[in-house]
């Protein structure tokens, strides 16, 4: 088996990376992990008078810096490398799955809800691997310390990436007090390792098809409904989809093409497990009419940042027309610092390349 170092070498040999001196300072924790992994497990310890009690995890690591920095990359890497039961997850769509389950065990009558749904990970992984570890719900941040605990005293190991410090996760949250313990546990647990790099991959990669338009009224219009004719011949019908009883809608949609604008799917009441189930139907998203974002209309710039989240990790390719340019969509208020990774993603998908199967 390659070490982590060795792989990334190859990559840089083989031209499909750039060396990166910030990049190869944290191949020795990656590598670390991959190596205490791949050691036999060891066997728990107990006997006639004793529990049981599961094997201290590998400790883990949380990788942290700015955007397009190539975080994503090398847990991707790390992962593939790997060789025990493993999952590689955007953490709110880990969150979302965890809150589904704790939503069915309190519908079966369970006490703890968080048990059951903690030991269905537990059975299924001895690694996890989170991206863009980040905590703005307070139900979130209510659960994550009492999961995350069960996780480790079972033995599982995590690796995450983000954009914040830990002390800085759920700042200014409702409640904070109370989530601060999970920050302990997660630097006891975890090796924190700040990426710093002046190189931005994302910004790097804008040449190609224009994909991405700031308004410019009927123009705008008429170069998205080109490409829009291109992908789809013109014709198109609504695509209903039935989410946990509701029925949320793409008002038009053909072989896996949908268009809609900003208020279909941001200004309404949609959440996180919508936008994940809608982007399991869409090749292309074309998304028009995109407006300034600010305290004015908060609650549907953070569902924005939720769509963006979705949509990247879906690999879906966006196409939209925008009132500025990404990096000034968002300028002041609350949820502008968060905003700059959404930024990011939006430069990253105007690639054309980008979102193409290898």
């Amino acid at each position: 088996m390659s070490t982590v170092e060795q792989i990334y070498a190859a990559k840089v040999a083989a031209g499909e990376l750039t060396h990166d001196p910030a990049q190869e300072s944290v191949l020795p924790e990656f590598e670390r992990v991959r190596a205490g992994l791949a050691a036999p497990a060891p066997k728990k310890s107990g006997g006639w008078f004793r529990k049981a009690k599961a094997p201290e995890p590998m400790k883990g690591l949380y990788l942290w810096g700015g955007v397009g920095r190539g975080k994503s990359m090398l847990m991707d890497m790390f992962v593939d490398a790997v060789d025990v039961p493993a999952r590689r997850v955007h953490f709110h769509a880990f969150m979302q799955e965890i809150h589904a389950g704790m939503h069915q065990a309190r519908q079966e009558g369970v006490d703890d809800a968080l048990a059951p749904v903690a030991a269905k990970v537990i059975e299924q992984v001895r690694l996890l691997a989170f991206d863009e570890m980040q905590i703005t719900d307070i139900t979130d941040a209510m659960i994550v310390g009492r999961l995350f605990q069960m996780l480790f005293d079972a033995g599982v190991t995590v690796v995450t990436t983000s954009n914040r410090v830990p002390d800085d996760l759920y700042e200014n949250g409702l409640n904070r007090q109370l989530f601060l313990p999970f920050i302990d546990i997660l630097k006891d647990k975890m090796v924190v390792h700040e990426m710093v790099s002046p190189t931005d991959y994302r910004q790097n990669r804008l040449t190609g098809q224009q994909v991405y338009f700031v308004q410019a009224g009927s123009e705008a219009r008429a170069q998205i409904n080109a490409i829009w004719h291109d992908l789809t011949g013109g014709a198109a019908s609504p695509l209903m989809l039935s989410i946990k009883g509701r029925e949320v809608e793409i008002p038009a949609f053909r072989n896996g093409v949908g268009r809609a604008t900003f208020y279909d799917l941001c200004g309404k009441m949609l959440g996180p497990g919508d936008y994940l189930e809608i982007v399991k139907e869409l090749k292309v998203l074309v998304l028009e009419d995109i407006p300034r974002l600010s305290r004015n209309n908060f609650n549907e710039a953070k569902r924005f940042v939720t769509l963006i989240d979705a949509l990247y990790e879906a690999k879906v390719r966006l196409i939209c027309s925008a009132a500025a340019e990404p990096e000034m969509l968002y300028v002041e208020g609350t949820g502008s610092f968060e905003f700059e990774r959404s930024a990011s993603r939006l430069r990253e998908m105007q690639d054309a390349d980008w979102g193409r199967a290898e």
